[in-house]
């Protein structure tokens, strides 16, 4: 791996865990993309698994109190199930339609609420989001947007849902590492990102997710979803623009 390459991992895991410290999500959508840039999609997800994890993991930990520990438990059975039906089937997309499928994703912050009857707060709700939001996150590198449509008609406040958020997505991100995971290392790594370079984008996410927290506490909740719908859908949009591109040119 060139040091180019590894300088941008790097860096961009620090400016991703910082936009996911502060939306939840935003962050994940930008580091696969990124990721897929440079890496194997089998080694992106992978590697998007394990920084993911961690940010996701620190940022629960950041704001602990704030986490609905019920929606987690919950969450954590139908994302078990999800996990162990996506391993049995070990579908890998390629990259034009891994970009087709998280430029699409934002699409659903874009439904009408009225559309929308979903919510994490509700047990049924919460266990269907975790068969979804982990089954997407397997066979699309990342399920932000499907994740917060459980999240957009629930009273919780802007601290509660980046919270929660995170420690739900701890295990969609556990159940990537293991199904994209276990074959790589069977094959002895091949594709991955070296160690070291693990060993400087981890601190660094957990920095960025501890700034990420300090603009959030700045935001209103009223401009955090106004921001997040925004930012998300130029995401989404750019990587369309990409899965175009990679058609085009693979005929």
């Amino acid at each position: 791996m060139s040091a180019i390459v590894a300088g941008f991992l790097v860096v961009l895991s620090f400016i991703t865990a910082t936009l996911s410290g502060v939306f939840g999500m935003a962050g994940g959508l930008v580091l696969m993309g990124g990721l897929a840039l440079v890496l194997p999609v089998s080694a992106a997800f992978v590697t998007h698994g394990i920084l993911q994890l961690v940010a996701n993991g620190w940022r629960a930990v950041l704001h602990r109190k704030y986490v609905d520990w019920k929606i987690v438990g919950i969450y954590a059975a139908g994302s078990l199930t999800a996990g162990i039906v996506v391993s049995l089937i070990a579908i890998t997309p390629s990259k034009p339609f891994l970009y087709l499928f998280m430029g699409l994703l934002p699409g659903l912050l874009w439904l009408p609420q009225s559309w929308i009857r979903l919510d994490a707060a509700r047990p049924g709700q919460a266990l269907l989001s975790g068969l979804m939001v982990t089954g997407v996150n397997l066979t699309a590198g990342v399920a932000g947007p499907l994740l917060d449509i459980f999240f957009v008609r629930t009273a919780l406040t802007r601290h509660v849902i980046v919270a929660t958020k995170a420690a739900t997505q701890v295990f969609a991100h556990l159940a990537k590492i293991l199904v994209y995971g276990a074959p790589l290392i069977a094959g002895q790594g091949k594709g991955l990102p070296p160690w070291w370079l693990f060993a400087l984008a981890i601190p660094l996410s957990m920095a960025g997710t501890a700034v990420g927290g300090v603009i959030l506490d700045r935001l209103s909740d009223v401009n955090f979803k106004r921001w997040t719908r925004l930012i998300v859908t130029v995401i989404g949009i750019t990587y369309l623009v990409q899965a175009g591109q990679l058609f085009f040119h693979a005929r």
